[in-house]
C-alpha cells in the first residue's frame, strides 16, 4: 500500500489544497494530510481548529486521514511507516522553496521521497494568506474555499486579533 503525506499548516485549507488531495487520492492508496505548527509561519488559529475543518471539507474521501502533528516532518512521515512526501507547486518561487526542503528532508532521511502534484490552473493563484487578507477586509473568498471554511472564517478572523 502506497501512503503519501501532504504536510501543510493549511491556515486555512484552500479549494488548492482541496484539488491536490483529491488527484492524489486517485494515485495513492492513502493519503495523510498532515497539519502542523511552524516556527517559520503565523498560525494563531489552533492546530485543533485546522485539523477539525481541513477532516470536514476532506471527509468525503475515504482514503484520506487528517491529523495534525508537531515535530520534524521527517520523523512524522516514519511514525506513520512512510516514504512519500506530496507537495504542491504554484510557482516558480514555491519551487525554489521546495527545492530547499527536498535537500533537507533527503539530509534528514534519505529513504523519504517527494513528489509534487501542481494545482490545477484555476486554483493555482490562490494561497491561504491572500484568502485570510482577503477575508480581514470584507472580501468575498467563495470561490477560494469550502463553504466549511467560509462559515468558520469569522471566528478564524476573531482568534488572530
Amino acid at each position: 500500500m502506497k501512503t503519501v503525506v501532504y504536510p501543510g499548516t493549511f491556515n486555512p485549507i484552500t479549494n488548492g489544497h482541496t484539488d491536490l488531495v483529491k488527484r492524489a487520492s486517485r494515485i495513492f492508496d492513502h493519503v495523510i494530510v498532515a497539519i502542523g505548527s511552524s516556527s517559520l509561519k503565523t498560525t494563531d488559529v489552533s492546530l485543533d481548529l485546522r485539523v477539525k475543518l481541513a477532516s470536514d471539507v476532506l471527509a468525503h474521501m475515504p482514503n484520506v486521514e487528517v491529523c495534525g502533528f508537531k515535530g520534524l516532518l521527517t520523523d512524522f512521515v516514519k511514525s506513520r511507516h512512510a516514504n512519500l512526501i506530496l507537495r504542491g507547486l504554484r510557482t516558480v518561487a514555491d519551487f525554489e522553496y521546495e527545492f530547499q526542503l527536498v535537500g533537507m528532508n533527503r539530509v534528514l532521511d534519505p529513504s523519504i521521497e517527494t513528489v509534487f502534484l501542481v494545482p490545477a490552473e484555476h486554483l493555482a493563484y490562490i494561497s491561504s494568506t491572500l484568502v485570510r487578507e482577503i477575508a480581514s477586509l470584507g472580501g468575498d473568498i467563495s470561490e477560494f474555499v469550502d463553504p466549511i471554511v467560509m462559515k468558520a472564517m469569522p471566528n478564524m478572523l476573531k482568534d488572530e486579533d
